[in-house]
């Protein structure tokens, strides 16, 4: 994102501030002269046309342009229209660029366009195959995120455009009931749990007293930090905003409550694409668009079922030979493994203090070794720290946080510590190698440091690529001696099993015909992971299908090219050399990826 920042300064300026003859052209020709160009000024204009886009950027906030604070992105279906039109023509203009005419890394640029421009070209017969409003995202709870957390107030200008947006929440949330209309008529209608459970948190929305709502409270907090604004002007914005949720954002969040309400009555209890008009084909297109392969949902299904069977067998293999009863099956002898109190920290600030502490010492004991497998190494540094205590109950168990450009800010492995049983000692290597080294840090700063891609390729939505690499990071790590303690190769076989056991429900709940129970009942059967979670994590594949399946498959491919290079290489293999390819390309399709490592087998075999 941050080249994002960058590249649209970069080209802003140079059209409004220099007004270059040349510049110019670049920017308003529709087909510039420079490919590069064509590929940087689509995705910027993309970018001008949506204001929340532009303030969670900044970069018009830094030239002194604030107009657009004041405005709400247009999500109306004569929009929609308007952007799939013009993928297609940004799609034309992008094959008239002839491949003759392009050096080799730009003809990989134009092949992974073309992969996006297609894959949303043929996503606008299904475009409505989906629930926009779910208990994980949608506008009812986007809204006053984006609020809270992207719209500065540092003047009265600031608090007024804060104001603005919130006057025009009911035209949004209008724009988008056409869409949850269309949806009804095409009979494509939330399962029953998905209504409930967004009813409930709409309503607990409009229950409180506007000065209690979290969009009175974050701008108040927002206007006290403000040491420029009057107190005054903060007593005057405060009253204005109270009578603005009143008048304009409940009354918008209670028409989808009435509008909810009456739908409930038609909503069902199954779950899966399958059940939909069409909803075959709209599943195996966000299959191909997660894993950016041909796979079939059957073949994705029964390789998960395989690699199930194989890595609960290698589970219990390690279980048995550390004197755990497995005669019980995975889910007791699992079980027992949790209860065991060695392998968890004390439940104290020194605990919390240590975990962090081990996790930097297991970073910087593979970054010690990394230039034995890796020719490139990432310039910025990496360190540990913990999730902010203020929202740790709700946060994922870790992330990870991009290096700044600049080199400023290392990049940062996040770590939840609310909950001391989430942190189990034999999980802890695994957790740090894909969050951190060789994992999203590697692939994520090496992306950052090439130099010459255009701005989409920093930011290309390849899952597969990007979680196959971290789940492929796990396993090189074990592969060079990091996990010689056989509970640490537990850990590292959990991690696998549990995104094997995704390959299973969420094609089992799709295209199998899986009922939300039956996907529970399998997944909690088969991890050993709290039923609550798998709760969370069932009802978050059937309202995201596909997404699930990236992680495992990703993986897979990863594997399955490094030994397809040994194979045809032999004694001329380099490891090193293979990563090189994988990652000196940033993210890309994994049949893209393919063909760069044929190219680099025939190359190497020459």
């Amino acid at each position: 994102m941050k080249k994002f920042f960058k590249w649209t300064g970069i080209l802003l300026l140079s059209v409004i501030l220099i007004g270059s003859a040349l510049a110019t052209h670049e920017w308003y020709a529709k087909k510039p002269i420079f490919f590069r160009a064509f590929l940087d000024r689509t995705l910027i204009k993309v970018a001008l046309d949506n204001p929340e886009l532009l303030t969670s950027i900044g970069v018009l906030d830094s030239m002194g342009f604030k107009g657009h604070n004041a405005e709400l992105n247009n999500d109306s279906l004569e929009k929609a229209d308007e952007m799939f039109e013009l993928m297609k023509q940004v799609r034309t203009t992008l094959l008239s660029y002839s491949d003759d005419s392009l050096d080799e890394s730009q003809r990989l640029s134009k092949e992974i366009a073309l992969y996006l421009l297609d894959a949303g070209v043929a996503s606008e017969a299904y475009r409505f195959h989906n629930y926009p409003v779910n208990q994980l995202f949608g506008l009812q709870s986007d809204f006053p995120s984006f609020m809270d957390s992207q719209h500065q107030v540092n003047t009265v200008e600031d608090a007024d455009n804060y104001i603005s947006r919130l006057h025009k929440v009911d035209v949004k949330f209008a724009q988008n009931m056409e869409g949850l209309k269309v949806r009804e008529q095409k009979n494509i209608i939330p399962p029953r749990f998905v209504i409930d459970r967004v009813l409930d948190e709409m309503q607990a929305f409009v229950d409180s007293a506007p000065e209690e709502n979290i969009l009175y409270t974050s701008l108040e907090k927002k206007l006290n930090d403000a040491n420029e604004i009057e107190s005054s002007e903060k007593t005057r914005v405060l009253n204005e905003t109270a009578k603005v949720i009143t008048s304009h954002v409940y009354p918008a969040y209670q028409s989808y409550i009435d509008y909810f309400e009456k739908l409930k009555s038609k909503a069902g209890t199954d779950d899966g694409l399958w059940r939909l008009e069409g909803g075959d084909i709209a599943y195996q297109q966000a299959l191909q668009f997660f894993t950016t392969t041909n796979y079939s949902a059957d073949f994705i299904h029964e390789t998960g079922l395989a690699e199930v069977e194989r890595i609960q067998g290698q589970i219990l293999t390690i279980l048995e030979s550390e004197g755990f009863d497995v005669s019980q099956g995975f889910t007791t002898a699992i079980e027992a493994l949790k209860a065991d109190e060695q392998f968890y920290y004390p439940d104290t600030d020194e605990g919390r203090a240590q975990i962090l502490a081990d996790y930097q010492v297991i970073l910087d004991e593979i970054n010690a070794s990394m230039g034995e497998v890796f020719n490139v190494l990432p310039k910025a540094g990496m360190e540990v720290k913990r999730i902010p205590e203020f929202k740790e109950k709700t946060a994922p168990g870790a992330y990870y946080q991009q290096p700044s450009m600049d080199g400023s800010r290392p990049g940062v492995f996040y770590a939840n510590l609310y909950d001391i049983k989430a942190t189990p000692k034999y999980g802890m290597r695994t957790l740090a190698y894909h969050e951190g080294i060789p994992g999203h840090h590697f692939q994520v700063s090496i992306s950052m440091e090439l130099e010459g891609l255009p701005i989409f390729r920093t930011l290309s939505p390849f899952t597969a690529y990007t979680e196959g690499w971290a789940l492929y990071a796990e396993r090189l790590a074990w592969e060079l001696g990091f996990e010689e303690d056989p509970y640490d190769n537990i850990g590292r076989l959990q991690a696998e099993l549990f995104r094997a056991v995704r390959l299973v429900v969420d094609t089992g709940i799709h295209a199998k015909r899986w009922t939300r129970e039956e996907a529970i009942e399998y997944m909690l059967n088969n991890t050993g992971i709290a039923e609550s979670d798998v709760v969370s994590e069932i009802e978050r594949y059937i309202v995201m299908p596909g997404q699930a399946t990236s992680y495992k498959v990703g993986m897979m491919k990863i594997l399955e090219l490094r030994e397809k290079a040994k194979a045809a290489l032999g004694d001329k293999f380099d490891l090193s050399e293979y990563h090189d390819v994988v990652l000196k390309n940033g993210a890309v399709p994994l049949d893209i990826l393919e063909r760069l490592v044929d190219q680099y087998i025939q190359t190497k075999s020459k």
